[in-house]
Parts: C-alpha cells; structure tokens; sequence
C-alpha cells in the first residue's frame, strides 16, 4: 500500500517546495528541520493504523480511562540522510526503540551501482511495528536490503517506510519484493537519472543536510 500524504493541499506541500527549491536548500538548518517535520506528519498519520490498549489513569481528580499503544514500535533508518526524518519520527514515538543502518552506493565506472551495507544494530523485532525512514525512495535498491537483513530470522508485526520523495521505480520494486510494507511518502516523483537519482528530486539529501561528502 502507498499513501501519499501530498495528495491533499496541507502544510506538508509548502515543507515539500522548500526541500526541493535550490534557494532555500543552501539553508542547511531549514533542509533538516524540514525533513524533520515531515518525520513528524507521517508518525502522526501511521500512529492511527497501530493498535492500541485501554488502561486505567489515576488524576489529582479520580480514575479516567485512556489509551497507550499495545506495542511500541521500532525506528529504523539509513545512515546519514535518513536521521532528520527519524527524528521527527523519534519526536512522535518517543518512548520507541532505534534500529540504524549504513549503507551507500557503490558506484562503478560503467555508471552502475551496488549497495554496500557495512553496518545494522537493531533490537528485537519479533511481533513490533516496524517503522524505517529514508528521504528518498529512488531505485529501492537499499530498502530491499535494508528490509531483507532486518528482517531475517524475524517477523514485525507491520513494516511501515517514510520518505520525502518516491520514485514510482522505487515504489513497484518495494512492493513487488515485500508486498505487505506501507510506504508513506510526501511526494511522488516517476523519472530516475541513469545514475539513480530522482527527477525533479531534490539532490542528495544527505549532502544538503549535512555537507558534500568526499567520497563521489
């Protein structure tokens, strides 16, 4: 399943035109805290899918009868670009437990690439909503693995992926390989470069939030 949370004219559209516009990305702090708020609208949205329990509260005044989640999830993300996006997630799921990836394109001479995955720690996942944030959804590629080494040996209760931007080459290849994943993205974009990058895109968020890197 895909939702695409631009669908509807909200606040969500302008954060979205101010990651994407090259004026305003050479804020970096304006880049990240955008991103984060986009972490912030789809926790929202996906914390009304979750389950939840009803429990007793005593207040200054008597007992009152609330709602907690049955089971806190796990948040999950792809090293470096994808932290803005998991804190705003972090900032909503508060009492969640962290799951962090690395991983990067290895690119060739001839133009291809292959992902490289050097680096996972995750807690238990077994019978937990799992939650995953990556800015952008380009080829899949590096969600594919991501969620094939997460999930081995183990089964979330329901896998959840946030992105600010999806290409629909992405989206087919995520939901051709894992079926059951919802994916939430803010934008959805159909042209992938020859390299693998999204047009229009926004460029290498890792970079726009953090710095150019070294390696090309």
């Amino acid at each position: 399943m895909v939702t695409n949370l631009s669908l509807h004219n909200s606040i969500l559209s302008e954060w979205v035109r101010q990651i994407r516009d090259v004026e305003v990305q050479a804020d970096r702090m304006r880049f990240r805290r955008n991103m984060e708020r986009i972490g912030e609208i789809a926790a929202y949205e996906i914390s009304k899918t979750l389950p939840y329990k009803l429990i007793s509260v005593q207040t200054p005044m008597g007992q009152s009868e609330c709602f907690e989640l049955e089971h806190q999830p796990v948040l999950a993300t792809i090293l470096r670009a994808g932290v803005p996006l998991h804190q705003g997630l972090l900032n909503y799921f508060d009492r969640a437990d962290n799951a962090f990836v690395a991983a990067y394109r290895k690119h060739h001479r001839d133009g291809s690439f292959e992902i490289d995955q050097q680096y996972l720690t995750c807690p238990e996942l077994e019978g937990r909503p799992l939650i995953i944030a990556d800015p952008m959804l380009a080829t899949g590629a590096s969600l594919v693995l991501t969620l094939e080494n997460l999930t081995d040996g183990c089964k979330p209760s329901v896998i959840h992926f946030v992105s600010a931007i999806a290409c629909t080459e992405g989206i087919d290849l995520v939901t051709r390989k894992f079926p059951d994943v919802h994916i939430w993205t803010a934008a959805i974009d159909d042209e992938l470069t020859a390299r693998g990058y999204i047009v229009p895109g926004l460029g290498d968020a890792g970079d726009l939030a953090y710095g150019v890197k070294k390696q090309s």
